[in-house]
């Protein structure tokens, strides 16, 4: 109950459905079969030697599953990159661990969802 009260449901019946469809998402991405979205976001010093220019080389060599990106300069150094995926989850989980694990990447996170329409 207070975990419905601080996420602002309305009811239990509200919480007990996100509690279903976030297993759904986690089936998804296990089978890795079907289409799935995710957001990836990284964090790195673009000074780095040739860094800014193997991730862009990475996303070229992915442009069917990236849908959009933001780039976000931090300060005169360190850049936050976030990208859209759409795709089959087990490709998009591999361009995650490849970007993230690109050498010079400070920080990198990958989110991953479903298409709202396999949530019902």
């Amino acid at each position: 109950d207070r975990m419905i009260q601080r996420k602002g449901y309305t009811n239990r019946s509200e919480a007990l459905r996100d509690l279903i469809r976030e297993g759904l998402v986690r089936e998804q991405w296990d089978l890795g079969t079907t289409e799935a979205v995710g957001t990836l976001t990284l964090v790195y010093n673009h000074e780095v030697r040739e860094l800014a220019d193997k991730l862009t080389d990475l996303q070229h060599e992915h442009y069917h599953s990236i849908v959009s990106t933001l780039h976000v300069h931090l300060d005169p150094h360190h850049c936050l990159e976030v990208l859209v995926l759409r795709g089959r989850a087990s490709d998009l989980k591999a361009i995650a661990d490849r970007l993230i694990g690109t050498r010079g990447v400070k920080h990198g996170t990958f989110s991953a969802s479903a298409e709202g329409r396999l949530l019902g």
